[in-house]
């Protein structure tokens, strides 16, 4: 295994992080400005790399006070199963922890339900969820 470096609120390139995140996702590269959403958004990220390469990516997006939001976590394919994930969640709820957040959220596909609630510590709730946009997957059901 690759040594992997983590960094909160680590440095990252637009590009890396999109081809990361259209490679864990499905979706197509696009131009998105990763880095003025997250500095608008977030309370921070976690970047992980193995040999200078963005081998993972988490976003903490929060309400500015009590509440923050686990999104965007993905991990590069040649890493996955070996923790690199669970630690980017980690860092990630260590961090808000320390910026007075007192509950961090995720919601998550139903394949991803034992990491979240296992790797990672989350316990399942009732939510709900309204899809907004066309062509979106609002998940199960």
């Amino acid at each position: 295994m690759t040594l992997v470096a983590y960094a909160w609120r680590g440095d990252f390139d637009n590009g890396e992080v999109e081809a990361l995140h259209a490679a864990g996702f499905g979706h197509d590269v696009t131009t998105d400005d990763w880095s003025a959403r997250v500095r608008r958004h977030s309370l921070g990220w976690v970047c992980a790399r193995a040999g200078g390469e963005l081998v993972g990516f988490v976003n903490v997006a929060w309400d500015g006070r009590g509440h923050a939001f686990v999104l965007d976590t993905v991990v590069a394919e040649r890493v996955r199963r070996a923790g690199v994930g669970a630690r980017l969640v980690g860092l990630a709820a260590e961090h808000a922890r320390a910026a007075g957040v007192a509950w961090l959220h995720v919601d998550f596909e139903e394949h991803l339900r034992g990491f979240y609630l296992d790797a990672c510590g989350f316990r399942p709730t009732g939510a709900g969820l309204i899809a907004l946009a066309t062509g979106g997957s609002p998940g199960p059901g």
